[in-house]
């Protein structure tokens, strides 16, 4: 189990190790672990379209004619896999990457030349991958993001 948990944290999450000595403090760290894989979990499924995952299950299940059958992929994450493009022409992403190009939206604060009470935030704009990402998972920036 503890090795499971720490494949989990360095491979996929990149948690850095975080020694705690009391019972409410590994609680919590077991937690707030756990809910990250599942946060995790659940963004995989919703951006299955722009990752290099089966975003198919179904139609993989049904080229099988048994249960115990080596799984083959679906027709469309065949062709995601032969192109390196869904059908949009986005390249597909691992989920590392992805993150790693969300890592580059910012918000700038804009002071105009009157002073600061002519300041205003300003949202960069998001690129055509990551316009995609925000709404496979239903998040508008303009509204979901904190300014």
């Amino acid at each position: 189990m503890e090795r499971a948990f720490l494949t989990m944290k360095i491979s996929r999450l990149r948690i850095r190790p975080v020694h705690v000595c009391s019972e409410d403090h590994v609680r919590a760290h077991v937690f707030l672990c756990m809910l990250a894989c599942h946060m995790e979990w659940h963004m995989r499924c919703r951006l299955a379209q722009i990752l290099i995952e089966d975003d198919d299950r179904e139609g993989a299940r049904a080229r099988r004619s048994s249960p115990v059958e080596n799984t083959e992929v679906s027709v469309s994450a065949g062709a995601k896999g032969d192109t390196k493009r869904i059908p949009d022409g986005l390249s597909v992403h691992s989920f590392t990457t992805l993150l790693g190009d969300w890592a580059t939206p910012m918000q700038n604060d804009v002071t105009l030349r009157g002073g600061s009470d002519h300041a205003f935030p300003l949202m960069a704009k998001p690129t055509e991958l990551q316009r995609r990402a925000f709404e496979l998972l239903d998040i508008d920036p303009a509204k979901d993001v904190a300014m």
